[in-house]
């Protein structure tokens, strides 16, 4: 973020602070695309074409529009991770609205949470993956690719999972990373090394994935 970014987001804050709610149309219009990126990484596979993430996105909005005032009561986070949080605590009922019994018992990957948004599943992470081929697989074999995906990623580590997905579908910075997860900076880093190695090393035992894969 640039100097300019910087004191234009301050700007909006403090407009926020006293009242502006333009102020926070402007602020989640800023960091939507970000907030996307986690949602379409976390929102279930199974629930393709029933719910958007710009559907979350909108519901997400109408939540900080109620909630801001605690914000400012106790910022104790940077503002989009806020925003972050809240989009996080409106997927999770997306979730629960819409799949209900479906869902894993507590204690499985679906259950965990993260500074308050769903865990990466492996489900997800598979979906996500398969996705980003390049060359349009048969179907027979991009279920079978998401199979393997989704059995092999179940057996990371659920935090190196997460580093994985907050640095490399969400984009997020080792700094934001290392807050989100309550860990140092060091450690954030060198978990998303790990994850990049194990992650390779189940891509590569996926025949032709790495051929398909940008």
């Amino acid at each position: 973020m640039t100097g300019n970014e910087t004191e234009d987001i301050a700007d909006l804050l403090t407009r926020l602070r006293q009242g502006d709610q333009q102020a926070l149309a402007d602020l989640f219009a800023h960091y939507r695309e970000q907030l996307r990126r986690m949602i379409d990484v976390r929102l279930d596979h199974r629930l393709n074409g029933r719910v958007s993430p710009s559907d979350v996105l909108q519901e997400a909005y109408i939540d900080a529009l109620k909630r801001v005032d605690h914000y400012f009561a106790k910022p104790e986070m940077p503002f989009f991770l806020w925003l972050r949080w809240v989009a996080g605590q409106r997927l999770i009922e997306v979730h629960r609205q819409h799949l209900g019994a479906q869902m894993r018992a507590v204690g499985q990957e679906v259950s965990l949470t993260f500074a308050g948004t769903p865990a990466a599943s492996s489900a997800c992470l598979a979906a996500r993956l398969v996705q980003n081929l390049t060359s349009p697989s048969e179907a027979v074999v991009r279920a079978e690719r998401f199979a393997m995906l989704e059995n092999a990623l179940a057996q990371m580590d659920a935090l190196d999972r997460e580093v994985l997905t907050l640095r490399h579908f969400e984009e997020m910075s080792n700094t934001e990373t290392a807050t989100v997860l309550g860990i140092q900076p060091a450690a954030a880093s060198k978990r998303y090394v790990r994850a990049l190695h194990r992650l390779k090393e189940i891509l590569t035992r996926i025949p032709g994935f790495l051929d398909e894969t940008p």
